[in-house]
């Protein structure tokens, strides 16, 4: 698979990476340790080289299955990793106060198996503590070895120019897809002109975009869908047209709606690397392909013209999340 550099960052990684949350958390039952460190070797063996976790999935057992599943190939990877819950907890208060994020490096690199980490994002921006101060504690960690490069998640454009100002960010991690196009308006012209990697997730709706979910599909109890406004069953139903339309291009370009989806993000700048995530084999190979597909100019100009009749519903957060991001 070839390679794409991270913004001005020098952080070379593959071009599609891997979004390892739903093997432990978030979009119901966790993988056995065994299938996810199977499947995340698998992503190796195919070109994958870059590797996102955090210490809220799970909490904590993401990062464990990361460390056993990369131990073998440590120094041919770049992994991943964040901060900012108090806790680790995805579900209580925001926390990144310099202790904190100190305490959460020193954990993660026992859990990983490893002595740095390659790229150490803040999970979301915390109010209650200065960005300079996270940005200086993590330039701390770089200068003592631990970390490699600082990232940001979901940040607005004045938090990235603040920590920006303090310790160069390698790369924004925030959703951006064919059906959540905000960052274009948003953060896109920021990180072009500070040079900051862009690292989308969800590159494909949660999975909406690869045809695989319509308005009755039923969710895991503890799928995190199940309270995101647009997967409520009206609203699968109203942003059904998006996946047709898909289909008719992928179908004319013999490929599938997903490797379209992931194909459209890597065209649209060469310092974006998307990272869908799965927890099985044949959507890794489908993911994985994608980045054979090139679109040209006519492809992403009949997208371009298709998106514009089409009217997305739902917001991609329920409100209690959506404080937590764009800040």
């Amino acid at each position: 698979m070839e390679k794409r550099t991270l913004g001005k960052s020098g952080l070379e990684v593959s071009a599609i990476g891997l979004g390892c949350m739903g093997l432990s958390f978030g979009y119901g039952p966790a993988t056995t340790t065994a299938d996810g460190v199977a499947l995340i070797r698998a992503a190796f063996e195919r070109g994958v080289t870059f590797f996102d976790t955090a210490e809220a999935y799970g909490p904590f057992v993401n990062e464990e299955l990361l460390g056993e599943a990369l131990a073998p190939v440590r120094d041919q990877v770049v992994i991943a990793t964040k901060f900012g819950f108090q806790d680790g907890d995805a579900t209580k208060p925001l926390d990144s106060r310099p202790e904190r994020i100190r305490a959460v490096a020193e954990a993660a690199l026992k859990r990983l198996k490893t002595d740095r980490i390659d790229l150490f994002y803040q999970h979301r921006v915390d109010p209650n503590v200065p960005v300079e101060d996270v940005a200086g504690t993590v330039a701390d960690l770089i200068q003592e070895g631990k970390v490699k490069h600082f990232g940001m998640s979901e940040a607005g454009e004045q938090s990235i120019r603040r920590a920006h100002a303090v310790q160069p960010v390698a790369a924004l991690q925030s959703e951006y897809s064919l059906w959540w196009r905000q960052p274009e308006t948003t953060v896109l012209p920021v990180l072009e002109e500070l040079g900051i990697g862009f690292v989308p997730f969800s590159p494909l709706g949660k999975g909406f975009l690869t045809g695989a979910i319509d308005e009755n599909t039923q969710f895991a109890q503890n799928d995190f869908r199940n309270v995101v406004p647009r997967f409520s069953e009206e609203n699968r139903k109203a942003n059904a047209r998006l996946v047709e339309v898909l289909g008719t291009i992928a179908t004319d370009r013999g490929a599938t709606r997903a490797q379209i989806a992931i194909a459209w993000l890597l065209a649209q700048k060469p310092w974006i690397v998307p990272i869908p995530g799965t927890t099985k084999l044949h959507r890794l190979d489908e993911n994985v392909g994608a980045a054979a597909v090139t679109l040209e100019a006519a492809d992403l100009a009949a997208i371009e013209a298709a998106l514009k009749q089409i009217e997305i519903v739902g917001d991609r957060y329920p409100a209690h999340l959506q404080k937590r991001v764009g800040n």
